[in-house]
């Protein structure tokens, strides 16, 4: 199993990017798929996660501001964010996990598959 991101950089506040997370090894439409961050100095935490059944769950501090989708045919998930926040610097993961669960940002099992991660610095 493999997990790609792609699409980080350093952005303005106020500004967007998309992320991308090509997998590979495993039928992301069966699975739950994640994305988190770690800013440094801080726990990692969950932003969103979208199950098999496209049921999604996000950080309180992102909703409204950040969109997960998944393509199935090109077995990538995407987040898109708007409206970047100096805070919203970290470095960004994509996870998978055939039963995981996400409660809250802090509070979250059962990801058992992650990408290397991929920097975002708003300024």
């Amino acid at each position: 199993v493999q997990l790609v991101e792609s699409g980080g950089g350093s952005v303005q506040a106020g500004g967007s990017l998309t992320l991308s997370c090509e997998v590979s090894g495993l039928d992301v439409s069966r699975y739950c798929m994640g994305w988190f961050r770690q800013a440094p100095g801080k726990e990692r935490e969950a932003v969103v996660v979208v199950d098999s059944v496209d049921l999604t769950v996000y950080a309180e501090s992102e909703k409204g501001r950040f969109t997960i989708s998944r393509d199935d045919g090109k077995s990538t998930i995407y987040l898109q964010m708007d409206y970047l926040k100096p805070e919203d610097t970290a470095i960004y993961y994509c996870a998978a996990g055939a039963r995981a669960r996400m409660y809250t940002e802090n509070n979250y099992r059962g990801f058992d598959a992650w990408g290397q991660g991929t920097q975002v610095t708003v300024s």
